[in-house]
């Protein structure tokens, strides 16, 4: 596994890099975020750590202009500030998952093997040839398609472009259509019961979510039922 550390801090780069490299990750380190995000778009990292202080361009940047590059590389963010308002600050720039220093070493693996874990594998199951799916392999609700071998989604035939957790969500309620889904029961099932977060990065993601799958010409299908949480269903 290649990860990307981007990190100026030369005792946070010692710690991490020498406990990964002895977890048997491959480990390469960008200390400033311009120079992160070149390493991150001309090489094939399975996950990019990416602390948010950073000199020239910041983490916030560079998580941002990874995103609008349409690269769903995993991003674990690093950041000394822990409120609310900054985790959804970071996730909000497209950050995948959030750790606030100090952190404890098992907690940084653990992080980082449930991202891992999360990541759709775009080659895995996708059979020979054009990649199509059978049926069974593809989730519908109305016009909007999600196929399981090829980890892409479509409506009236145009792709929609996800990142990993975008995926994960989407699948979960394509899963449960005209079901309300509570937020901690998304929470549950897309992050796992152990990610330690406030709901609001619930409301973050099916918002990105629905930016995406609900456009302005298209009826809506990503739903709020005022009080209790999300629904994805037909407009009657």
């Amino acid at each position: 596994m290649k990860l990307l550390l981007i990190e100026d801090e030369p005792s946070v780069v010692s710690f991490i890099r020498r406990y990964l490299t002895e977890a048997g990750y491959d480990v390469s380190v960008a200390l400033d975020g311009q120079s992160g995000l070149q390493m991150a778009m001309e090489n094939n990292f399975q996950l990019i750590i990416l602390d948010v202080m950073l000199p020239g361009m910041n983490g916030i940047a560079v998580c941002k202009e990874l995103r609008k590059q349409q690269d769903a590389t995993p991003i674990l963010m690093l950041t000394a500030l822990g409120s609310t308002e900054n985790v959804v600050a970071g996730l909000d720039s497209g950050a995948d998952d959030y750790l606030v220093k100090p952190f404890k070493q098992a907690e940084l693996l653990a992080r980082i093997r449930s991202l891992l874990r999360r990541t759709p594998d775009t080659t895995a199951n996708t059979p020979p040839g054009n990649g199509n799916s059978t049926p069974g392999n593809v989730l519908k609700v109305a016009d909007l398609e999600l196929n399981l071998n090829t980890k892409s989604a479509s409506r009236y035939g145009e792709n929609i472009v996800l990142t990993a957790t975008e995926y994960r969500l989407l699948e979960y309620m394509m899963r449960n259509p005209r079901r309300v889904l509570s937020r901690m029961e998304i929470l549950e099932n897309v992050w796992g019961i152990d990610f330690n977060m406030n709901t609001k990065v619930v409301d973050v993601y099916v918002n990105y979510l629905r930016k995406k799958v609900n456009r302005k010409e298209q009826p809506a299908l990503i739903q709020t039922v005022v009080g209790m949480g999300y629904m994805l269903k037909e407009e009657e």
